[in-house]
């Protein structure tokens, strides 16, 4: 009978046991999101400034910073007849942004939670019946996908509606 083999077995164990355990020096990404934050291909939401102007085709968001929280002007234009226009406030929570655009003439007040994607805001597809205030006719604002085009505060307090009306103006300006 051939010990050998016996024997390099009971040596190789005797190695491992005396081999501290490997260990990961950071923290397993869940998901693809997560991996791609690590990597820095796209930017962590959650430390990220909201501050900024968003725009997609005729649709412009502007967010700036203000005493409490911020100020959020949106003016969504598909022609001359059909175009939305509001301001508002917005707080955070996480990637989750609480927006409340203000009610014309004292009227109910629009409320609604959207996402913050780092560079890309998202209006979810479904809105109170409140939101359709700061549109005419067949506008609306649900929906909304705007992609970051700068995060300078004072471009952000530029965002003019049709009537010229200042959206976010960075010192209460309107």
């Amino acid at each position: 009978m051939n010990r050998t083999p016996l024997a390099v077995l009971l040596l190789l164990a005797a190695c491992q046991q005396g081999a501290p355990p490997p260990t990961r020096t950071t923290a397993t990404p869940i998901g693809l999101e997560a991996a791609a934050i690590q990597a820095g291909i796209i930017p962590d939401p959650a430390s990220t400034d909201i501050t900024g102007l968003y725009a997609r085709e005729g649709d412009r968001v502007c967010i700036v910073p203000s005493a409490t929280a911020y100020r959020i002007g949106v003016a969504a234009d598909y022609d001359d007849r059909e175009h939305c226009s509001g301001t508002g406030t917005v707080t955070r929570a996480g990637e989750i942004l609480h927006v409340t655009f203000e009610g014309e003439g004292g009227g109910q007040a629009c409320a609604f939670d959207a996402r913050f994607e780092g560079d890309r805001l998202v209006f979810p597809g479904r809105l109170p019946s409140a939101c359709q205030r700061i549109c005419t006719d067949h506008a609306s604002v649900s929906g909304l996908m705007l992609d970051r085009l700068s995060e300078s505060l004072s471009e952000a307090s530029t965002l003019r509606d049709l009537r010229g009306k200042l959206l976010c103006p960075s010192d209460g300006r309107s």
